[in-house]
C-alpha cells in the first residue's frame, strides 16, 4: 500500500478512475480522460486503475460500481463518484480542489 500512498500524496489533485476493460461504459471514458488530462496539464494528475488487475486495492477502497472516480489531495480522499461523467464535470471537480 506504500506505492498507493506515493501515488496519491501530491499537492495537486489526483483523479483516480477505476474501470474494467470489459465494461461498455468504461470504454467511453478513455477519450474523456485524455481531454481532462489535456485541460488540467500539470495542475492535476489523471490515473486509470483497472480493477481486474488491482483487485486488492479496489476491495480496500470498496469499489462497487464502475467507473468510479476518486479525487485525492495531499494523500486524503476529498471527492468520490460512480458513473459516467463528462470531461467538463471532471475538470470542474478537479479545479475546485486545485
Amino acid at each position: 500500500m506504500s506505492k498507493f500512498g506515493d501515488l496519491i500524496d501530491h499537492k495537486v489533485p489526483v483523479l483516480l478512475i477505476f474501470y474494467t476493460e470489459w465494461s461498455e461504459e468504461c470504454e467511453t471514458i478513455h477519450p474523456t480522460l485524455k481531454d481532462v488530462a489535456a485541460v488540467m496539464g500539470d495542475k492535476a494528475m489523471v490515473i486509470k486503475i483497472n480493477v481486474d488487475k488491482n483487485e486488492n486495492l479496489a476491495e480496500a477502497l470498496r469499489i462497487k460500481a464502475i467507473p468510479t472516480y476518486i479525487i485525492y489531495k495531499d494523500g486524503e480522499m476529498v471527492w468520490r463518484r460512480a458513473g459516467v461523467m463528462t470531461a467538463n464535470d471532471l475538470v470542474f471537480e478537479l479545479k475546485s480542489f486545485s
